[in-house]
């Protein structure tokens, strides 16, 4: 088993490609063929798998997601650090803080238009872990 921890500092909500760190981390680990885990341990941060090639999918993404969880809602009880903080949580727990990838001839199977992100829900800047794990 290989682990590697990534540090990545954000610059407020939005994408962050994780493909050739992760790439990068499973050709380290010396494995031919087994999986990748891929975790952010975080209340506002999450992974995606997806459209690599044209950004306007990730800009319809962020579109979407603002219309299902708006900064500021009144609604919301939870505000300790400001109106994104709740919005931030739920773009969390509606995405994922963890995905497997298989490994094949020492390199992650992904799509070709695939590629792995760290979504920023947080307007400030932050820095953010990511661990992968390969077995």
């Amino acid at each position: 088993m290989f682990r590697r921890e990534l540090a990545v500092r954000t610059t407020g909500r939005g994408f962050i490609e994780l493909t050739k760190d992760v790439a990068s981390a499973v050709g380290a680990s010396g494995v031919a063929d087994g999986l990748c885990n891929v975790f952010v341990p975080h209340t506002s941060a999450s992974l995606l798998a997806g459209e690599n090639w044209d950004p306007s999918v990730r800009r319809d993404l962020e579109t979407f997601m603002s219309r299902l969880a708006p900064d500021g809602d009144p609604g919301y009880e939870h505000g300790a650090e400001g109106p994104d903080d709740m919005p931030a949580h739920i773009r969390t727990m509606l995405t994922q803080s963890s995905m497997v990838i298989p490994v094949a001839g020492g390199k992650p199977q992904l799509g070709t238009w695939q590629g792995i992100y760290l979504w920023e829900h947080r307007t400030a800047a932050h820095e953010r872990r990511v661990l992968v794990t390969v077995w």
